[in-house]
């Protein structure tokens, strides 16, 4: 870095090392510079609407100090400027929170115009000026970091939740694409409080305008200790996170309880699916979310299950195909049933008896029926009947005939 330019480290890297937290990676902002000066430096060019660089040792991320204005609807509707005039401290009042809006000099010192070190010490998610409601996605940000961050203590400021509240109710959030709207759904459910996020989001009335199936839900009874299926999805969320559960599982319990009570004309499927495609969810995420939908009561039945309906059930999750994702069917079926029962309950009998059925229907070999001359559709009826009396004789090893 030629002498006139100066770099600060900013956002995430400066906020978690000042709380003490890994730095998983490190942003930077150049002020006096200009494109031209830093791909004579050797800096690579990768930004589109704005200037931003590859150093070319590190790769890390250099961007030229730069202002903005609103210009339009959503979260692209803003017009940038970037200059060598530009100062450290106007680029950091276009960020999100006060303690995303602070940097570090080459020196090691601090630059913090907006309190984000007092924020970080009282524990309080606050927006650094006015502006923040010219950008509706950062709606969904703080819901993610106050999911991130929750296990801290942090708290969402009271002004900043009213600025949300209004962004919610503005019609703005509508115009968020659903692609930057899952890169922030997707990330947050990953967070270690997932159930936080969803609490954020219905304090500040924007739950009911991304996922009104969701909102829905914390008005509908549901018999004690849970006290509503908006409750239930909360804590399923947090039993989920402890379990480690990756996105798909973590997805398929935030919609689990979606058209619960829907009509045969619009049925929970529907309803789901529906979901998933406003959304724009990974095929991953959509296909274990509608078998939670559609297969979870049997799951919870396992035990109670004939060869005949095992039989289905197997069929209908691919378990011959797809055992990784019979394995997370079996986990969302956990997270559901510890959702709902006492606080100091970890067993579920469910997901073992049923793992081993699948490995007895699995392990039914196709070879002796080739060799006793089964070909097509023949082959595939005999295979089922094998399997069939498998699994009747594993039931009835476990003392259910």
């Amino acid at each position: 870095m030629k002498k006139h330019f100066t770099k600060y480290l900013v956002g995430g890297a400066v906020r978690d090392q000042l709380l003490g937290r890994p730095v998983t990676e490190r942003d930077w902002v150049v002020v006096g510079a200009t494109p031209e000066m830093m791909r004579e430096a050797g800096f690579r060019p990768v930004g589109q609407d704005f200037p931003v660089f590859l150093e070319p040792g590190s790769g890390e991320e250099y961007a030229l100090a730069r202002t903005e204005r609103k210009s339009g609807r959503g979260y692209g509707g803003f017009t940038f400027h970037t200059s060598p005039d530009v100062t450290i401290e106007e680029d950091l009042i276009r960020r999100d929170l006060t303690v995303n809006a602070m940097a570090q000099a080459e020196d090691g010192a601090l630059i913090d115009p907006y309190g984000g070190q007092r924020d970080l010490e009282a524990r309080v998610l606050r927006h650094v000026s006015p502006a923040f409601a010219e950008d509706p996605l950062r709606v969904l940000r703080v819901a993610r970091f106050t999911a991130r961050y929750a296990g801290l203590g942090f708290t969402v400021a009271e002004e900043t939740r009213e600025l949300m509240r209004q962004l919610a109710t503005s019609g703005e959030l509508e115009a968020l694409t659903a692609e930057r709207s899952w890169k922030e759904i997707s990330r947050a459910l990953m967070e270690p409080y997932p159930e936080v996020f969803v609490e954020v989001l219905r304090a500040c009335c924007a739950l009911e305008k991304l996922f009104p199936e969701l909102g829905e839900l914390f008005d509908d009874p549901f018999p004690e200790p849970i006290g509503s299926l908006g409750k239930r999805l909360l804590e399923r969320l947090r039993i989920a996170a402890n379990m480690d559960m990756p996105l798909a599982g973590r997805w398929a319990c935030l919609l689990l309880d979606v058209g619960r009570d829907a009509s045969p004309q619009d049925s929970a499927h529907a309803l789901v699916k529906r979901v998933n495609q406003r959304c724009k969810a990974p095929r991953d995420c959509q296909d274990l979310a509608l078998l939670a939908c559609d297969h979870l009561p049997s799951i919870h039945s396992g035990p109670e299950l004939s060869p005949e309906a095992l039989m289905q059930l197997f069929k209908s999750v691919d378990i011959y195909r797809r055992p990784e994702r019979f394995e997370q069917l079996l986990l969302v079926g956990e997270a559901d049933a510890r959702a709902v029962a006492s606080p100091d309950t970890r067993s579920y009998p469910q997901a073992e008896y049923l793992r081993s059925a699948a490995d007895t229907a699995r392990q039914v070999s196709i070879q002796p029926l080739l060799e006793q001359g089964f070909q097509g559709a023949e082959l595939g009826a005999a295979l089922d009947r094998e399997r069939s009396r498998a699994l009747a004789a594993y039931r009835e090893a476990f003392g259910n005939p």
